[in-house]
């Protein structure tokens, strides 16, 4: 049984504040809370006869998990927290055999000289080259951070596996050693370029900062953790090459699988080609239109670019001479004179290019287009233009249905995010 008793205080005095206090009473807490001058709320404890259990678990609730948990993430934060540590856990231990590994294939008594160079090439040099190449790539990690996510920790395991492997091929240790922190400064911009659209994806009530404080103390705690147990192996069953070469796949098969089931329970809600096909596949199959909940299990995170038949087999983001006939152009322009893309329908797939501004609401509707042609005609000729007309008009009976409901179900259709950028102007 619950209970609250709300008790107002003011003084004779003209305008001056109010206090507000009320204590929240439970079958085994009972609860004061008051405001203070500052406008904070204070909170006091009168009575908790809970078990020790109990006030151990909302402790830990409170420090690793953002407040209002879980009414104030989307569905998946649990899971996704979950795989999270395992991945920080299993991270950390592999790092300490590399480690050991690079100090045992390098010597331990370096000159002051060799020291710098190593220092230089491998630390900066390389790891800095490979953040380098990589930030190029921004644009493909917001179309698709998960898939990034998950190419990030397997350069990271690539990039360790070379550094414990380096002691095997003594006269090639600074090449390996090199190319393993290449590969993991690739590694280190692409996790931390797709980490922003991840959280956004969970923070329903606008507490972004909230979840990366959250999620930081948590993968924290599992690599410090993780970086116990590697102690622990590289004592033990690590101590020779042999037991390093059957542990340390071991656990990057761990680490692997634990950030792919992380991302697997990540609803992303933003439009990029995979979930707009998806989502236009649902709505003429189903009438109905899913959310990013309900398509979190059915993205294919390794090869996104995959055509999908029952959404017109659309591919985004080629460059416009090459996707249509110039003497065609003029034809499609005044067939859509106010939308800001233009279809070419072919045998095998139906090409789509987007004008400069086009937002995720453009590029649904030119999706739509090219779905219901698909439906009607297998393939559309300047002979039979006119199957793109009857698409169009089904489709400007359809999107008021649609793009509420999307709207509604919390995808953000203000942008299309194709990761090539390759758009057209007039």
């Amino acid at each position: 049984m619950n209970s609250t008793q709300v008790k107002m205080q003011s003084n004779q005095v003209e305008n001056a504040p109010v206090s507000v206090s009320w204590t929240e009473t439970s079958d085994t807490v009972s609860r004061h809370f008051s405001f203070q001058p500052d406008g904070q709320i204070f909170v006091k404890v009168l009575d908790d006869s809970r078990p020790v259990v109990h006030k151990m678990a909302e402790s830990f609730v409170n420090q690793f998990f953002p407040s209002g948990f879980p009414y104030s993430v989307s569905e998946g934060y649990l899971r996704y927290t979950q795989f999270r540590a395992l991945q920080h856990f299993s991270s950390a231990a592999l790092s300490v055999l590399s480690t050991q590994s690079l100090l045992y294939a390098a010597g331990m008594r370096p000159t002051p000289a060799q020291a710098t160079v190593v220092s230089w090439i491998l630390k900066d040099g390389m790891q800095h080259m490979g953040k380098l190449i990589c930030s190029n790539l921004g644009a493909q990690m917001d179309s698709e951070p998960k898939r990034w996510r998950i190419l990030a920790d397997v350069l990271y395991d690539l990039g360790t596996a070379l550094e414990i492997f380096s002691p095997l091929c003594p006269p090639l240790f600074l090449q390996t050693a090199g190319l393993g922190n290449f590969a993991k400064g690739m590694a280190v911009v692409a996790a931390r370029a797709t980490r922003l659209p991840i959280y956004s994806s969970f923070a329903k009530e606008g507490n972004l900062s909230d979840l990366f404080a959250k999620g930081e103390a948590i993968s924290t705690v599992f690599n410090v953790l993780g970086l116990g147990a590697g102690i622990q192996l590289v004592s033990t069953v690590c101590s020779s090459m042999q037991g390093k070469l059957i542990v340390g796949p071991i656990l990057s098969i761990i680490h692997i699988y634990g950030v792919s089931e992380e991302m697997r329970a990540t609803p992303v809600n933003t439009l990029n080609p995979q979930r707009t096909a998806m989502i236009v596949e649902d709505f003429l199959k189903t009438g109905k239109v899913p959310s990013p909940v309900d398509l979190r299990y059915k993205e294919d995170l390794l090869f996104p670019g995959r055509l999908i038949k029952d959404a017109g087999n659309v591919k985004v983001g080629r460059d416009l001479h090459k996707a249509i006939k110039p003497s065609r152009l003029k034809e499609l322009r005044e067939m859509f004179p106010n939308e800001k893309f233009i279809l070419s329908c072919g045998n095998r797939w139906t090409d789509m290019v987007l004008e400069h501004n086009a937002s995720g609401e453009d590029a649904l509707r030119g999706w739509l287009v090219a779905a219901y042609t698909s439906d009607m005609e297998k393939s559309v000729t300047k002979q039979n233009l006119r199957v793109l007309e009857e698409a169009y008009e089904k489709m400007k009976s359809a999107m008021p249905i649609l793009l509420p409901e999307l709207q509604a179900k919390g995808w953000h259709t203000d942008r299309f995010l194709d990761g090539k950028g390759i758009r057209f102007r007039f």
